[in-house]
């Protein structure tokens, strides 16, 4: 799938990281997939940019500074506007436990440092997959189930045969 697929970008994707060549790697990644990556670099401002910028999807380092990882997710969870966004933890610290803490914090998803490239893009892929149908996908959909339709079933009201009102 490439950036030309779907049109505009996919979707808004707030990372909220205190490595520099994280950032960079995360914002490239998303961005090569037609994403709208926008990064926060300090956790106590992550809520706010998130409410302001109202992405689709937040990655979330969980070892940060001042607000940690989980208790980012568990203000998230809480909060009116952004408490059904899907939430991604990504950790270099992946010790026994790790990630049923993460997820009992409300993160739907878990990558651990280093993360393999191909992981991470099909985890957001996933964790997406409901916003991501493309333009038309319905419509073939829908056309593929008339014509099954038309095939079992004898005309409907309105065609040769069908049962019409005559008055």
């Amino acid at each position: 799938m490439g950036k030309g697929d779907w049109g505009s970008s996919l979707a808004k994707i707030l990372i909220v990281e205190d490595n520099a060549l994280n950032i960079k790697l995360f914002c490239d990644l998303l961005a090569a997939h037609g994403h709208e990556p926008q990064a926060v670099t300090d956790s106590r401002f992550a809520l706010d940019a998130a409410r302001s910028f109202r992405p689709e999807l937040v990655i979330t380092d969980i070892q940060l500074p001042h607000v940690s990882g989980l208790e980012l997710i568990r203000l998230l969870r809480k909060d009116k506007e952004l408490g059904k966004v899907p939430i991604m933890a990504v950790t270099a610290y992946a010790a026994q436990g790790d990630e049923e803490r993460i997820r009992g914090a409300g993160a739907q998803s878990y990558v651990s440092k280093p993360i393999s490239v191909v992981k991470f893009v099909a985890t957001v892929e996933e964790l997406l997959a409901p916003k991501l149908v493309p333009a038309g996908a319905v419509d073939e959909f829908d056309d593929a189930e008339s014509l099954a339709n038309d095939e079992n079933e004898g005309p409907g009201p309105g065609e040769t045969g069908g049962d019409e009102d005559s008055g």
